[in-house]
């Protein structure tokens, strides 16, 4: 699908055209609530043919309500971008954080059981830097604030090991205890909170929060998984963790703010562990490796799940992702060359 870019101010959010009787409006996220009025809205295609009418609350201002400051860019996936791999090379998922606008962190787990990283810093890539350590997992990685990244593998005692870097330097890791089976996943809904989940020895999936000041013990929160879960928030007080199942189909399981939801067979046939990204409220995009190798996507648009979607490529890990911003989603995985590949859509 088609969106509409100022094309004074590029970096606003995604513009979708509005209709008042035959005038058309404009309207953005990111417009103050003092504006807010109904309208019918429709959404375009391609083929400037088929147009889905509702009736919409939207936030309108007047700024946005000339035609002329707009022009349709296409959103699209891109292909794959070779990022090379490690000295020696690595196994296991990337992962990735995205700790302010158009930059990107990625991690491993290299051949030498070390963390190994490399950055986009808004205009290229970084060589590959090793961080050291003796992980027995793919890490996890998020962030929640600039310059702050929070690490999560599991270490050769089987227990969940933390590292993080705030600012410029990297900590020491800090072993935060358990017996996990799995890599760890981890998503952060505020500023200095981070939920981690795992595998536990009995199959189900564990949780362990940070909440400001201290770690939670371990958590049960049931399933039988056969991967290692993924995790994203969307809000504030909002986690979707996802995994797969004892079928070989995707599981969901989410926490609304007050309880967990039972957990929910999201279909399809998946052979690797799932990724998550959220480039805005109550959207949610998956990615798994299929049985033919390649990367499947599903997505959640507010209101229904999608069909699984195959977007290519031949893949020996499960997918890591990330979003820096409105409708950009960043994916990276294995490759059969074992060196780290780029897809994105923007």
């Amino acid at each position: 699908m088609d969106r509409y870019r100022h094309r004074q101010y590029p970096d606003r959010p995604h513009i979708m055209p509005i209709y008042h009787g035959s005038s058309p409006q404009y309207y953005s996220p990111d417009m103050p609530p003092d504006h807010m009025q109904d309208y019918h809205y429709q959404t375009y295609y391609p083929s400037g043919e088929d147009y889905a009418s509702h009736q919409y609350t939207n936030y309108i201002d007047q700024d946005y309500q000339q035609g002329y400051p707009y022009e349709i860019v296409d959103v699209a996936w891109s292909g794959w971008e070779d990022l090379g791999a490690p000295r020696g090379g690595f196994r296991d998922a990337p992962a990735v954080s995205a700790r302010k606008q158009n930059r990107l962190d990625c991690f491993v787990r290299g051949n030498n059981n070390h963390l190994w990283t490399k950055r986009w810093t808004g205009t290229h890539w970084s060589n590959w830097q090793d961080l050291g350590g003796n992980i027995t997992s793919a890490p996890a990685a998020v962030s929640w604030g600039p310059n702050r990244i929070d690490i999560f593998a599991r270490g050769t005692n089987g227990s969940m090991w933390h590292r993080w870097k705030d600012g410029s330097r990297w900590s020491n890791w800090e072993d935060l205890g358990g017996q996990i089976t799995s890599a760890p996943a981890v998503a952060s809904w505020g500023r200095n909170r981070l939920d981690c989940f795992a595998r536990g020895t009995n199959g189900s999936m564990w949780h362990k929060w940070w909440n400001g000041y201290r770690w939670s013990d371990w958590e049960d929160l049931g399933g039988q998984i056969t991967s290692a879960p993924a995790a994203v928030s969307w809000g504030p007080n909002r986690i979707d963790t996802f995994a797969r199942g004892t079928n070989g189909s995707m599981w969901h399981k989410w926490w609304n703010g007050s309880r967990w939801s039972d957990w929910e067979d999201l279909g399809g046939q998946i052979t690797s562990a799932p990724a998550v990204a959220s480039w805005s409220a109550n959207r949610l995009d998956c990615f798994a490796r299929g049985t033919d190798n390649h990367m499947w996507h599903k997505w959640w648009d507010g209101s229904s799940w999608s069909d699984w979607e195959d977007l290519g490529g031949e893949l020996t890990s499960a997918p890591g992702a990330a979003s820096w911003g409105a409708n950009r989603i960043d994916t990276f995985v294995r490759g059969t060359d074992g060196h780290m590949w780029h897809k994105w859509w923007s």
